[in-house]
């Protein structure tokens, strides 16, 4: 089940805002636990994840669903903080399902949790509003670290599958050539300059140091390139950014 992977690999946070910066000392002070729902459909594996979390004082599981129409359903009921899913089950995967959830529980943060190293997986996932992308092996530290993290405002992928997000990158800027572009919207020269270190994998305050300018200003500017790229996540942004060629990468 879930036991043994390398350290998941942190991405910059989705959706910055004012103070985001204050993020571990706002993890000291939460009160309430994080609110999660488990989506298997692995009745063991489910159990296996509950007494695992359940461990974490600051960790709550507040349901279970064994697929993905069932998740939607408890998703609209619990609203989670975060929804712990697997990519393939029966009725209705979890891809499909992660696009209603954002619908019935926006607030609700959506991480993959699957044994699919896939890369159309992923970027599937992607665009459908996930936050995060683990593959099973993770260790069952980093599982409930991965969802402190998501639940904080960052992004988390497996780094086996980070190299293939590349690679999707990669692929589309080459399906984009035998096609013509719709122009993307304008950003500001600072905006690309940081869209381009994000693309890199700093975090909000390499960057920050990198441009001489504040963390609050460098998740300002990534808040902005999100709203008009009109896109839900960082990690979104950097593949629109590929498709588009705003960027590149040799």
């Amino acid at each position: 089940m879930v036991d043994s992977f390398g350290p998941v690999m942190p991405m910059p946070d989705a959706h910055p805002g004012p103070g985001a910066d204050q993020e571990p000392r706002e993890r000291e002070r939460r009160q309430e636990p994080i609110r999660v729902l488990v989506v298997d459909d692995h009745a063991l594996f489910r159990r296996g994840l509950e007494i695992v979390l359940a461990q974490e004082e600051d960790i709550q599981v507040v349901g279970e669903a064994g697929d993905g129409a069932e998740a939607v359903d408890k998703a609209a009921d619990l609203l989670p903080d975060i929804v712990l899913m697997d990519v393939r089950m029966p009725k209705r995967g979890g891809i499909e399902a992660c696009t209603s959830i954002k619908e019935v529980a926006p607030s609700a943060k959506i991480i993959m949790l699957t044994i699919s190293d896939e890369e159309a997986d992923l970027y599937d996932a992607i665009k459908a509003g996930a936050t995060g992308y683990l593959l099973k092996e993770i260790s069952t530290d980093e599982v409930s670290t991965a969802i402190r993290a998501v639940a904080d405002g960052q992004s988390q992928i497996s780094p086996s599958m980070a190299a293939k997000l590349l690679t999707e990158f990669k692929s589309m800027i080459q399906r984009t050539d035998e096609s013509k572009l719709v122009p993307a919207p304008k950003l500001t020269d600072r905006e690309l300059e940081v869209l381009k270190l994000v693309a890199t994998g700093m975090n909000n305050r390499d960057i920050a140091k990198e441009l001489f300018i504040s963390e609050n200003t460098v998740k300002n500017h990534v808040r902005n390139i999100l709203e008009k790229l009109q896109l839900h996540s960082r990690m979104e942004a950097v593949v629109y950014a590929m498709r588009e060629k705003i960027l590149e990468i040799r």
